[in-house]
């Protein structure tokens, strides 16, 4: 069973740079995509970008340009780098991932950004 735990989160101001950790415990190799997703108060949860296994990224069309998935293999972790981070950026941030061969998702605590103006 694969067991996510993201850090990273923080306060910054606009303009400024954070960059998300997701830590995989388990068995990585099982993963067929896995992403970055946030929920400010009061709106859905949205995707913001995933990294699928063959390598292909995806990202919203909000963040596209300033935000990077990668992945260190070695170290079983995701990353999300944000730059040019803006107040509506704001939210709580989760790692989520599914499993080739499996219905189920996994997920993430989440991690708190806060960008103020």
């Amino acid at each position: 069973q694969v067991q996510l735990e993201e850090s990273g989160g923080g306060l910054v101001r606009a303009g400024g740079s954070l960059r998300l950790s997701c830590l995989v415990f388990g068995n990585a190799f099982s993963i067929k995509a896995i992403g970055w997703h946030r929920q400010a108060p009061g709106k859905q949860r949205e995707l913001v970008a995933t990294l699928i296994a063959g390598g292909t990224t995806n990202y919203a069309d909000s963040v596209r340009g300033r935000f990077t998935i990668s992945r260190n293999n070695a170290k079983n972790t995701v990353y999300l780098q944000m730059n040019s981070l803006k107040p509506e950026d704001t939210a709580v941030y989760h790692c989520g991932a599914d499993f080739f061969g499996s219905s189920d998702l996994a997920w993430g605590q989440g991690t708190q950004v806060t960008v103020s103006s």
